[in-house]
């Protein structure tokens, strides 16, 4: 029999249990009976992280925590009065803290889950506070939802409502900002713990992926009214490339369009992240609507056409802008390259008339060249003869010749011996540059 291998024995990837555990993070908690459910929701830097993490500790340190759940980026302790659940995101850290309710106890304005929790700690939180709501989950034994209908009045603040989870329970908020908190309630009418848990759950994330969808929109709204000035000035110089007469003038356009250019990258690069955030956000929200499976309530929106009516058209206000930039980087590139082609050829011109006036150069030098060939001729022929002449001199008294005669003969022999030494140098001279 073959001896068994145990997972001990194998190599682990590093990272195999964190990833596991990251799978399983963040699980809802089981809410039974009436349940007063408060959430925090503080925007900051990642590298504000470890001054969250520090700032946890000091709650523990006031406070005698029971962990039940931690790792890096979650954490669950129980401190008897309260239970808070921490979770780390990317930009953002949410806090909730849960805290049960007796039947029929009531709840002012005032209240929160996190009472209990000293002032200083909740302002040593890092952070920007971005999200404050509360959720208060009752019965429908305590709270009947007629009585929350009858309430409703015509001419009041617009209620969303719906029916969820199958119709197992009643959900009602107006999103408004009310004492500090955007507020829901829940009427449990046959959900078991965990369907109440995952509810509340998915409340607060649409709250806070709203939000920080939003936070897309006033990045949107100034990078508009900055699109619409490059818009107008690119089609400005778009004019002064058609009355443009000068090379020097296309030259100052493409300095401007460059400019141009190199600010709207810079705009793109500004705001890929907080464009590609909201989308993604928005995405989650309508996910998280999904997931209620809501019904409706009649004479009341339900959540997903009030995101579709409110949250919808700020989401395509960025994704309209975002476009825009990308157009108009497209546009300029376009442009830019139009406009170098025609300094371009502009340069290919004036580089054609340069060397022309160097061909015209070239030939007056060859011009020069053989008239310096056909003075060379005469003078070399000259010389020549006036050493046939001296040689005549010096045989006179053995020949007896006429020294005149014997120059005269040579003059047109050593003229053509020149001449056709010179043309065999210029032949050959010019096979050679005719190979290289």
């Amino acid at each position: 029999m073959n001896p068994r291998l145990t997972l001990a024995e194998l190599t682990e990837h590093p990272l195999r249990q964190r990833l596991n555990n990251e799978f399983h993070a963040r699980p809802p908690v089981p809410l039974a009976g009436a349940m007063l459910v408060s959430h925090l929701v503080f925007k900051h830097s990642a590298t504000k992280a470890p001054a969250a993490r520090d700032n946890l500790a000091k709650l523990c340190q006031a406070h005698v925590c029971t962990a039940i759940e931690s790792s890096d980026a979650h954490l669950m302790i129980d401190t008897g009065a309260f239970r808070m659940r921490w979770e780390l995101h990317t930009e953002f850290s949410c806090y909730t803290f849960f805290r049960a309710l007796t039947p029929g106890e009531e709840i002012n304005a005032d209240t929160t889950a996190f009472d209990a929790v000293h002032p200083d700690w909740l302002k040593g939180i890092p952070g920007k506070l971005i999200v404050a709501t509360q959720v208060e989950l009752r019965s429908t034994a305590e709270i009947s939802p007629e009585s929350v209908l009858a309430g409703l009045t015509p001419n009041g603040r617009t209620m969303v409502a719906g029916r969820v989870a199958d119709n197992a329970a009643w959900i009602f908020t107006d999103f408004k900002i009310d004492n500090g908190f955007s507020r829901f309630l829940v009427l449990n009418e046959s959900m078991t713990q965990r369907q109440s848990g995952r509810t509340v759950q998915r409340l607060f994330e649409i709250e806070t992926y709203r939000m920080m969808a939003l936070l897309g929109l006033p990045v949107a709204k100034e990078v508009g009214r900055w699109l619409y000035d490059g818009e107008a000035k690119l089609a400005e110089l778009m004019d002064r490339i058609g009355q443009a007469r000068a090379p020097q003038d296309e030259r100052d356009i493409l300095s401007t369009l460059s400019k141009l250019a190199a600010e709207v990258e810079h705009s793109i690069a500004r705001t890929t992240f907080r464009f590609g955030a909201a989308r993604a956000y928005h995405g989650l929200v309508m996910q998280r609507i999904g997931e209620l499976r809501e019904t409706r309530i009649s004479g009341l929106p339900t959540f997903f056409e009030f995101m579709q009516r409110r949250l919808l058209p700020g989401m395509n206000t960025c994704e309209a802008i975002a476009r825009r930039q990308e157009e108009l980087s497209a546009r300029v590139a376009r442009n830019s390259q139009l406009l170098r082609t025609r300094v371009d050829i502009e340069l290919e011109r004036q580089n054609q008339e340069l060397l022309g006036q160097m061909n015209r150069r070239a030939k007056l030098q060859l011009h020069l060249q053989e008239a310096v060939e056909g003075l060379s001729v005469v003078v070399l022929t000259y010389y020549g003869s006036q050493l046939v002449q001296y040689l005549a001199k010096g045989t006179k008294e053995l020949h007896h010749l006429n020294t005149d005669v014997i120059t005269a003969i040579s003059i047109p022999i050593i003229a053509g011996l020149v001449a056709w030494g010179t043309y065999r140098m210029r032949k050959k001279l010019a096979s050679e540059s005719g190979e290289h």
